[in-house]
C-alpha cells in the first residue's frame, strides 16, 4: 500500500500533467525514487514537483539536494526543483534550515528513447547486455552483467523479473553484477511464456533499463559431464551431469564428440573426428597415437546452448581426463 505522502505525489503529478506532458514525463518506479523521462536533445530543463508529506503540511519545511543547502533556499512542504540535463539527485527535506531529516526523494534523469545505452557493456548483437543460464529446468537461473570502463560504480537500483501474471523472486549478486533467479511454476509444464527481466541501473543521475526476454528453454546449458574415462585404450565413457533432469527419457541430451591434435584446445576448427551421438560412450578407431578427446552436451530437443567442453589428453593409451 502506498502510505499518504506517495499518494500526495501521485496526486499533485497528475494536476501538474498538462503543464509537463509536452516535455517528458515523470514516474514513480519505487518508493522515494522519481524518474524523468526526457527526450534526447541538447537543451533538457524539466520542472519537477516534490513534496516532504501530508504530516508535515504546516511545518518549516526546508530542501537539500545531496546533503548541501540550495541557494537561494528552497522551502514548503511542495515545491519545484529544476533538473536540467542529468543534474538531478537526492533532495532531503528538514525541519527548518538546520533541524532534522524528514524524508527524501531521489530524481534519476532516463533518455527517451533509451537506446544510447553507456553503463553496461553490449555481450554481443544477439544477445545484448544480459547473459542468462541455468543447468536445468528446475526453475532457478542466473544472469550476469559488465559495467563499462567509466561506468564501474553504477549501482543496481531495482531488478524486476515475471512470466505472464507470475513474478519471479530474485536475488541480487553481492557484487551487483549479476542476479539469482527462481520460478516457482511446475517444470514440468510445458513453456506458455516468456519471461521479462529488467534490471534498472544508475551512475550518478542517469538512469538505464536493461530488459531481457526469453524461455528459459533458450538459457538450458547443461554442466559439464561426469565421469569421462578412457577404458581399453579406445573406448570413452561419461555420465550425465549430476544436475541434468529426470527422467532421463524425457529429458534427453546430445553430445558432440571432437578428436584434435595434440596440444589444440576442443575449440579448434582442424579436427580429426567430429561427430553427434546420443549414447555416452565413443569408440575411437583413428590411429593417431597423441590427440585430445574433447565431448559436450547439449538438450537434443531444443538445439540450445552447449555445455563447456570436457577433454582427455591422450598419448598411447594413456588418458588424462
Amino acid at each position: 500500500m502506498y502510505d499518504m505522502g506517495v499518494l500526495l505525489l501521485m496526486l499533485l503529478f497528475s494536476a501538474l500533467c498538462g503543464v509537463y506532458s509536452d516535455q517528458g514525463n515523470i514516474e514513480i518506479l519505487m518508493d522515494n525514487v522519481l524518474v524523468l523521462r526526457v527526450p534526447h536533445g541538447d537543451d533538457r530543463r524539466e520542472y519537477v514537483p516534490l513534496t516532504c508529506g501530508g504530516a508535515y503540511q504546516n511545518q518549516p519545511v526546508f530542501w537539500k539536494k545531496n546533503g548541501m543547502e540550495l541557494s537561494p533556499p528552497l522551502q514548503g512542504n511542495h515545491v519545484k526543483v529544476l533538473v536540467e540535463e542529468m543534474d538531478a539527485g537526492n533532495y532531503t527535506c528538514h525541519l527548518g534550515p538546520h533541524g532534522e531529516y524528514l524524508n527524501h526523494t531521489v530524481i534519476l534523469v532516463q533518455l527517451d528513447p533509451d537506446n544510447r545505452t553507456v553503463i553496461l557493456v553490449e555481450k554481443s548483437p544477439a544477445e545484448g547486455h544480459i547473459h542468462c543460464s541455468t543447468p536445468n529446468y528446475k526453475g532457478a537461473f542466473h544472469c550476469t552483467w559488465k559495467r563499462t570502463q567509466y561506468r564501474s560504480n553504477a549501482a543496481v537500483l531495482l531488478v524486476k523479473a515475471e512470466r505472464h501474471l507470475e513474478k519471479i523472486a530474485c536475488v541480487l549478486d553481492a557484487d551487483g553484477s549479476g542476479v539469482h533467479c527462481q520460478v516457482l511454476s511446475c517444470p514440468y509444464k510445458e513453456e506458455q511464456h516468456r519471461i521479462y527481466l529488467t534490471v534498472y541501473i544508475h551512475s550518478y543521475s542517469r538512469l538505464e533499463a536493461y530488459t531481457k526476454v526469453f524461455y528459459l528453454r533458450d538459457i538450458v546449458r547443461p554442466e559439464e559431464l561426469s565421469d569421462l574415462r578412457l577404458s581399453d585404450g579406445k573406448v570413452f565413457t561419461w555420465s550425465y551431469p549430476d544436475s541434468w533432469e529426470t527422467p532421463r527419457t524425457y529429458y534427453g541430451l546430445q553430445f558432440q564428440v571432437k578428436l584434435v591434435h595434440h596440444g589444440h584446445s576442443c575449440d579448434s576448427e582442424e579436427h580429426i573426428v567430429h561427430n553427434i551421438t546420443e549414447d555416452t560412450k565413443y569408440e575411437v578407431t583413428v590411429k593417431h597415437k597423441k590427440y585430445v578427446f574433447c565431448v559436450r552436451a547439449q538438450d537434443k530437443y531444443t538445439n540450445g546452448p552447449w555445455s563447456h567442453w570436457n577433454q582427455c589428453g591422450v598419448n598411447k593409451q594413456h588418458a588424462v581426463c
